[in-house]
């Protein structure tokens, strides 16, 4: 499956099935086949994914001085960090959130 994020503040968005359900897990969202995140939602699904970059580069960090790989998501295998996956995403909702423009997907 493959998520296709909209918002009229910013062009599509595409993300394969992995990625997109764990940005919309992190949101606290159903990574179901559609969905929307309200303008109201938007500050805090930023705050999240925030947060989960942090943890995941703390945990990277912790892990890398212990001379062990993390085992904690998918991104500890791929080399691709969340921060890479996440910056589009997080671009998306930060231009919504200034045109305060919800984002949806599926529709």
């Amino acid at each position: 499956m493959i998520y296709k994020f909209k918002s009229k503040a910013d062009g599509d968005l595409i993300m394969l099935e992995p990625q997109g359900r764990r940005v919309l897990e992190i949101i606290g969202k159903d990574a179901g086949p559609k969905g929307i995140i309200t303008a109201g939602q938007i500050p805090a699904a930023i705050s999240a994914i925030e947060g989960a970059i942090a943890h995941e580069e703390a945990m990277k960090k912790s892990a890398g001085s212990e001379g062990a790989e993390p085992a904690d998501g998918p991104s500890s295998t791929e080399g691709i960090t969340l921060r890479q996956r996440a910056k589009p995403f997080l671009d998306m909702l930060r231009r919504s959130q200034e045109a305060e423009s919800d984002v949806v997907w599926g529709v």
